[in-house]
Order: C-alpha cells, then sequence, then structure tokens
C-alpha cells in the first residue's frame, strides 16, 4: 500500500500537473503570438524553453508506470511518449523563429490534443479505481 501511494502521490500527480501547466503555457504564447502580444523570437524561445522538460517528464511518467505494473496508466502514455520520440530523432522538437508563423495552426492543434490527453491522464490519476 505505501508504495502505491507513493507513486500516486509523489510521482504521479505533480508529473501530471507539471505536464499539463507547461503545455497550457505554451497554448496561450501561441493565442498571444496569433494575435501579437509577442514577437516570434520571444513566443519560440519561451517555448523552445519547455520542449526538453516535457519530454524527459513524459518518457520517465511513461517508463516509472511501465515498470511499476501500472499498465493502463501507461497505455494512456505510450501515444504521446512515442510521439515526442519521433519528433525529436527527426529533430522536429523545437519551434523556429523563421517558419513559426507557417506552422502556427498546426502547432496550436498539436498543443490542444496534447492538453486534452495530459486532461486525460490527470483525471484519471486523480479518480482511478483502487485496487483491494
Amino acid at each position: 500500500m505505501g508504495w502505491n501511494l507513493f507513486f500516486w502521490l509523489i510521482i504521479c500527480f505533480p508529473t501530471n500537473i507539471a505536464l499539463l501547466a507547461s503545455t497550457f503555457y505554451q497554448v496561450l504564447i501561441l493565442y498571444d503570438l496569433e494575435a501579437d502580444y509577442i514577437n516570434p523570437f520571444d513566443a519560440s524561445s519561451r517555448i523552445n524553453y519547455f520542449i526538453l522538460p516535457e519530454f524527459i517528464g513524459q518518457g520517465l511518467l511513461c517508463v516509472v508506470c511501465l515498470f511499476t505494473g501500472h499498465w493502463f496508466m501507461f497505455l494512456l502514455n505510450v501515444p504521446i511518449t512515442c510521439y515526442h520520440a519521433i519528433l525529436y530523432v527527426k529533430r522536429e522538437h523545437l519551434i523556429d523563429v523563421t517558419e513559426v508563423f507557417r506552422v502556427l495552426n498546426a502547432e496550436k492543434k498539436l498543443r490542444i490534443a496534447k492538453l486534452a490527453l495530459y486532461l486525460i491522464v490527470l483525471i484519471v490519476t486523480v479518480f482511478r479505481p483502487r485496487r483491494r
């Protein structure tokens, strides 16, 4: 019982909150860029600052779920982790300053989809069925 509580309260919940907050901040920056409240250099540098920590956090959460035997949480996290790995290997994970307006709509849609997935994972984390 102690390890399971440690996993959910100390590892899974704060990691999910951090991923959700990071992605929400990136969406806000993209909307500010679209409304011309921020310049492209500042927007891309602010978003790129959070990309690698998000990828690492998501990957670690997926690996921890795998090794602790939380299969449902692992299966929820695998698609986004694989997508992050593919982006990193192709070197398409950072937003380019010169191309930011060309990919703005696609990046907004991608981050909103990630935000929805992180929200689903957070809801499952909070309201998960209890093992007895």
